[in-house]
């Protein structure tokens, strides 16, 4: 037997003719091309899966070459979708691999796109990268096998549509955060010294100049409070109202740093030649010296200690709790006198920090002035910038008696590293794999949730797959669900102070509670907009395990039984504070035939007749309430009709 034929012999026996027939049409998506990435290409192109896309947006570090076996040196800052197919096609000729190098959340990426795959397999260390590849095989009903790794631990999880809950089913941890006061002025921590090292002095003395004195120029104009330009050039809090006088101190310190980026940048040696302790002065001393005038801030913690450059390299500087804070760690391997030891491992005392912080300043320097850069950015892989960090950060450590880092330490936060080891990616690369046989099968009874854990008596861990979320609760579902669907009642409802719905704005009633950030502890007020009853509050909280809950049923459990608001009593009016006095006067008399009432116009005084014989005036009213009594009121014989009796 040829070794062509003889290679998928295994496979043939194993996975059984039919499915094994199946493999060479399967279209394949492969997501990503990284630790787990490189092991899945492998297995997945020996066992015969005919139609592999391998899509990954990254390019090869060095430091990928431990466990990334299908690249070499030679391949550094190359594509490693394109290394990765080229490297691992010749292990079966029969396979057909595209390898794309891009990002899978751009728009051509699309439904249809996803659509044309039998399978999908997700080798992703990028949270938002997949969310938004269970989204897309979700919409577009394509199995997809979700994993990942974190040191030892290791987990697989097949998705399916209407069959299993989704990746975005069980929320997950966001990453950790750090307040920008603590980071600057009030660090506890080590990683808050190397956040500070890495994303704010390194930027500040070789990122991108930053016109401070013309925005200071402004906010002094304008009378702005000037809280942002606090946070970006000052060691200070900021205060909500600066005067004049801080506005000053800020200009005073916005020099100070452009005075260092000059000497950092300037090609006169004689300048240049101290640009490193000018940083150090300014950062170490001045800075820490202007938050100790402060005391308000120090009352509850210790204070930081200004460090002094000349001090320190002449072996005169002492630092409070020096012992303690420059002892080995247990598992650093100390530098001999002869410098044996590895590098990485070595625990740095604060002389070694002061003359790594020089000598790294010094090197990134003359990278500014060779003119080849204008700009320098973190990378874990650059050395450069990571001894910049390893010195800056165990100074700010020490100044603020706080446990100093390796330098390999330093490299693992500060470049977000979770350790990979090759021998859990092999593992999960060949749980992926049998979790895709399974679904190829459609045997959907034999798929599980696949972790690896620390347990040497059961390393691997298997959990049946839950069913899928049932929805989730809208707005318009609690309300109608606590007044009832046939209460027509118009209504408001309220989350706290916060208006979410009323009568004429019902834009939020389909949304969910998730997106309207009304969860687990929050209150719901329903509020009758007529008054008629009272004002209702619902409380939430998460849902309860209920093991007769069905399937079908609602993503929520309403309070049984349903709130019965009371209604309000209307209060009477308040009587009037006068009494009200009836009126005297007479009402109009209506003509009750065609409901008009008849105004006469008001008669003219007459003038006095030429005889001096004044006639008396008739008042309307008076004539009104004669003809109500049944007497007609003429102003002579002449004005005399048949059918009445005078009466002078």
């Amino acid at each position: 037997m040829s070794t062509a034929e003889a290679r998928p012999a295994h496979a043939r026996t194993i996975l059984g003719k039919e499915l094994y027939d199946k493999l060479p049409n399967t279209k394949v998506l492969l997501v990503g091309a990284g630790g787990i990435g490189c092991e899945l290409l492998k297995n997945i192109v020996l066992v015969g899966f005919g139609k592999i896309t391998l899509l990954d947006l990254d390019t090869i570090d060095l430091s990928n070459l431990n466990r990334q076996f299908l690249f070499r040196k030679k391949d550094v800052k190359q594509s490693k979708a394109l290394i990765a197919a080229q490297t691992a096609a010749p292990f079966n000729p029969n396979v057909s691999l595209t390898p794309i190098h891009g990002n899978i959340k751009e728009p051509q990426y699309d439904i249809p796109w996803f659509q044309q795959f039998d399978i999908v397999l997700n080798a992703l260390d990028n949270l938002d990268a997949r969310r938004h590849v269970n989204k897309m095989c979700m919409a577009a009903q394509v199995p997809l096998v979700e994993s990942g790794t974190a040191g030892y631990l290791g987990q697989v999880q097949p998705l399916l549509k209407d069959r299993t809950e989704c990746f975005d089913c069980v929320p997950k941890p966001t990453p950790k955060t750090f307040p920008v006061c603590t980071i600057r002025s009030t660090p506890s921590q080590p990683i808050h010294c190397i956040v500070w090292s890495k994303s704010y002095l390194l930027s500040q003395l070789f990122g991108e100049d930053e016109d401070a004195g013309g925005e200071l120029d402004e906010a002094e104009q304008q009378g702005e409070n000037g809280t942002m330009l606090f946070t970006l050039i000052s060691s200070k809090p900021p205060s909500p109202l600066p005067t004049a006088q801080e506005i000053a101190t800020l200009r005073k310190e916005a020099q100070a740093f452009n005075s260092v980026r000059s000497a950092i940048r300037s090609t006169n040696p004689e300048i240049n030649r101290d640009a490193a302790k000018l940083a150090f002065q300014k950062v170490f001393n001045g800075d820490i010296k202007n938050l100790l005038v402060m005391a308000d801030m120090w009352k509850s913690r210790e204070p930081p200690v200004p460090l002094d450059f000349d001090s320190i390299l002449d072996g005169t500087f002492v630092l409070r709790g020096e012992a303690e804070i420059s002892a080995p760690r247990n598992n650093s391997i100390d530098s001999a006198p002869n410098g044996t030891g590895l590098k990485d491992q070595r625990a740095l005392s604060l002389k070694d920090s002061v003359e790594l912080f020089v000598d790294s300043t010094n090197r990134l320097a003359a990278r500014l002035q060779s003119g080849n850069e204008t700009t320098i950015a973190f990378d874990k892989d650059d050395e450069d910038t990571l001894d910049f960090v390893t010195a800056a950060s165990n100074l700010r450590s020490a100044a603020y008696g706080i446990g100093r880092q390796t330098r390999w330490e330093v490299k693992e936060m500060a470049g977000n590293i979770i350790p990979a080891i090759a021998t859990t990616n092999a593992i999960v690369s060949g749980l992926i794999v049998l979790q895709a046989l399974h679904l190829l099968r459609s045997n959907h009874s034999a798929l599980r949730n696949v972790h690896l854990q620390y347990k040497p008596a059961v390393p691997l861990s298997t959990i049946t797959l839950s069913t899928p979320n049932p929805g989730r609760a809208t707005l318009r579902d609690i309300v109608r669900g606590v007044l009832g669907v046939n209460d027509d009642r118009e209504v408001s409802v309220y989350e706290d102070k916060r208006v979410l719905s009323d009568p004429d704005w019902d834009d939020n009633l389909d949304r969910t509670l998730e997106s309207l950030n009304v969860t687990r502890g929050k209150f719901l007020t329903i509020v009758d907009e007529e008054g008629e009853v009272g004002t209702i509050s619902i409380g939430l909280s998460v849902l309860p395990w209920v093991p007769n809950h069905p399937a079908d049923a609602p993503p929520y459990i309403l309070p049984s039984p349903l709130p019965q608001p009371p209604k309000k009593q209307k209060a009477p009016p308040p009587e009037p504070a006068t009494p009200i006095r009836p009126s005297k006067k007479r009402s109009l008399p209506i003509d009750m035939d065609s409901d008009i009432i008849d105004l006469a116009p008001t008669p003219k005084r007459l003038k006095p007749a030429a005889n001096g014989n004044d006639q008396v005036q008739k008042s309307p009213s008076k004539r009104r309430r004669l003809e109500a009594d049944g007497l007609l009121l003429v102003d002579g014989p002449g004005e005399l009709i048949d059918d009445v009796i005078v009466i002078d």
